[in-house]
């Protein structure tokens, strides 16, 4: 009898232990079949590319499309929401030869900038999304939030590169307009919308356009009105490299004081186009009775 009871006991932990081993793999399996839900982060990078809006385009053209590249971690709270933090890097940039509007045209103002981007998002998905559910593939979505950014707009002239925030083009350091002075850092909320797909369980890929919104107007280093030469220098035969940038159009007949230089109106924004590939490290969701090594017999 002693014996029997050994071996009884002995079969009855090794099979309880079977079980629980069983369950818990045939529970992490079970993500082909849609049973289970992950929690995770995905990591994945974007490539597509960019145009500014603003002052210096403000009929919405697309004559300076730029590259962008970008990098981000997404975590996913349920199968519908998602968190996200990006970074990206593209160049932004126009010129008033490229408008069909006479006044822009005759303007004659250029600029380019690189752009730095951080910025934390939050998507909702149309459908149930899961990587490796063969029922839930795919899902449209939306997407919105807050990042930073850097800027520093630049322009050439004579073959020579000039960043155009340290010469005050619209009056900054000449004491009486003080209320333009711009940063170079800037805050701005992209909202979009974007398709997903995995295409195999943990590779995931994507598409998504999204609107800059920014709060600065000076993306462009215009904004406001022209200030006018004689603000730059009381000595007309030693004309500064200010005075000229401030007023570029065709023998300088705009750059009076006053005259609208740029519409301060609206802010300037940055719309992105990127195509995204990913991979998820999964962490998976089993029923916690099967956690707890519980079963009904």
């Amino acid at each position: 009898m002693a014996i029997n009871f050994k071996f009884e006991r002995y079969t009855c932990y090794d099979m309880r232990k079977l079980l629980v081993i069983i369950s818990i793999l045939a529970c992490c399996s079970s993500l082909s079949y849609g049973q289970t839900f992950y929690t995770g982060t995905e990591y994945g990078i974007a490539i597509g590319g960019s145009q500014y809006f603003g002052d210096l385009n403000d009929n919405y053209g697309f004559k300076y499309v730029r590259p962008a590249f970008g990098a981000f971690a997404r975590y996913h709270l349920n199968p519908f929401i998602s968190v996200r933090f990006s970074a990206n890097y593209t160049k932004v940039g126009y010129d008033d030869r490229f408008s069909n509007n006479t006044f822009n045209r005759a303007r004659n103002l250029s600029f380019r900038s690189d752009i730095v981007e951080g910025a934390i998002q939050t998507e909702f998905n149309f459908f149930r999304f899961a990587t490796g559910e063969l029922n839930s593939r795919w899902t449209p979505y939306l997407t919105g939030g807050v990042g930073f950014f850097y800027y520093n707009p630049y322009t050439t002239m004579d073959g020579a590169k000039y960043y155009l925030r340290p010469l005050g083009t619209e009056g900054q350091y000449t004491g009486q307009y003080t209320g333009r002075m711009y940063n170079t850092f800037s805050m701005c909320f992209p909202i979009g919308a974007g398709f997903k797909y995995w295409i195999r369980p943990g590779f995931n890929f994507g598409v998504e356009i999204t609107d800059h919104l920014t709060v600065t107007d000076y993306l462009d280093d215009v904004s406001t009105t022209y200030v006018g030469a004689d603000k730059f220098t009381t000595d007309p035969s030693l004309p500064n490299t200010a005075e000229r940038l401030q007023d570029r159009s065709v023998n300088q007949s705009l750059g009076r004081s006053g005259k609208a230089r740029g519409n301060s109106d609206s802010k300037d924004q940055y719309l992105m186009f990127m195509v995204n590939l990913s991979f998820q490290l999964k962490t998976y969701k089993c029923p916690s009775y099967l956690k707890a090594g519980y079963f009904m017999y």
